[in-house]
């Protein structure tokens, strides 16, 4: 057999990798499951707040959820063809959407407008269909002013077999503080929408308010349904309910070097070594998903001890102050992860960045390696 012949060696170079533990959506969506007597709808939008969305799925029906909830039919659709059946709402779309497909797919789909109603009648007959209310964010839904006429119309389109509507919805801008009194707004404004509705005919069997917040700590928003994203994956805004991070994110080290004191690191020399130290290289930057903005405060764990980032956080790299402790090419490192071994969390990636978690989670980039365990 010639050279030529000869089969290349399968490539095994270490890549930084984003490693989704279903165990920990299992558990947290039994222990949001526990805490409402209404159906709950597991949001996995933006690939499972960037867990996977069909597996997160897969993983919310097996443990109480009884729906699945997306933004854009494009999410829907990729559900369906990954093959989940379950209902599956999908909730902000432009008026030129494909709303036959949805049909087709058997995905239901919200309606915040006439206009919309208008597009999805278009779609051809059979649509279902949840009013969209807004109760207070002046950012989805109709407008309480357009609410009555909008219940009307709908009322109309399902008298002539056109569509169904079988819920009613809206959105609490401020659940993760229960005692604002927004949500108070809030809950009235929902219940005279449901009421609006069903003085113009309608019987929605599903009406929902509530979010991860909400659902965690407001029964009164639960009605007959809840809809959880954040918490399905860990991430609870409230900070009243210890749920478990589902996410971890790891590197390799690419090359390590000795420097002297005095030695500038990165784009603008933002950090200058105090002492002679080790530095190590992460082919991680903000392209992938580390917060630029976190420069000069986010740590990582190696080798079971927290080191920090130094320097400025750039597209592709991100460098590591090791102290006297030198690591070799190739070491693991630990970005965020549970906490369980001391390691940085999304939660304290967002401190450092001056945002939220779920900026943190959705916000890993393409080039990162994905696998659910």
């Amino acid at each position: 057999m010639s050279a030529l012949a000869v089969a290349p060696a399968p490539c095994t170079v270490a890549a930084p990798l984003l490693t989704a533990d279903l165990a920990a959506v299992a558990a947290n969506v039994s222990t949001i499951a526990a805490r409402t007597d209404a159906e709950l709808m597991a949001v996995v939008k933006a690939d499972g707040f960037g867990h996977g969305a069909a597996d997160v799925a897969r993983t919310a029906l097996a443990h109480g959820a009884t729906r699945l909830g997306v933004t854009g039919l494009g999410e829907a659709l990729a559900l369906r063809a990954a093959g989940v059946t379950a209902p599956v709402l999908s909730w902000l779309n432009p008026v030129d959407a494909p709303f036959g497909d949805a049909v087709a797919a058997k995905v239901d789909v919200t309606v915040p407008s006439r206009e919309h109603l208008d597009a999805v009648l278009a779609g051809g007959a059979g649509a279902r269909v949840h009013l969209h209310l807004d109760v207070g964010m002046a950012r989805d839904g109709a407008p309480p002013a357009d609410w009555a006429a909008l219940c009307r119309a709908a009322r109309l389109a399902e008298q002539r077999g056109l569509l169904r509507v079988v819920g009613v919805m809206g959105h609490l801008g401020c659940a993760d503080h229960p005692a604002d009194l927004c949500n108070a707004t809030g809950r009235s404004r929902f219940a005279w929408g449901v009421e609006t509705a069903r003085a113009a005919g309608l019987r929605p069997p599903l009406r929902h308010l509530a979010a991860t917040a909400a659902t965690l700590t407001d029964r009164r928003t639960h009605h007959s349904m809840v809809r959880v994203g954040a918490g399905v994956v860990g991430i609870d805004p409230s900070r009243t309910v210890r749920l478990r991070p589902a996410l971890t994110l790891t590197a390799p080290v690419v090359t390590v070097r000795r420097v002297r004191a005095g030695t500038q690191v990165g784009y603008g020399h933002g950090w200058t070594a105090p002492a002679a130290t080790h530095l190590a290289l992460l082919p991680l930057g903000y392209a992938d998903g580390l917060p630029r903005a976190a420069s000069g405060r986010a740590e990582v764990l190696v080798r079971g001890r927290r080191r920090p980032l130094v320097g400025m956080i750039s597209m592709d790299q991100a460098v590591v102050d090791l102290g006297a402790d030198p690591v070799p090419p190739g070491e693991t490192v630990t970005v965020f992860g549970p906490g369980d071994d001391g390691e940085p969390t999304a939660a304290d990636w967002a401190a450092w960045a001056g945002t939220i978690e779920h900026e943190i989670v959705t916000g890993i980039g393409t080039r990162v390696t994905r696998r659910s365990r």
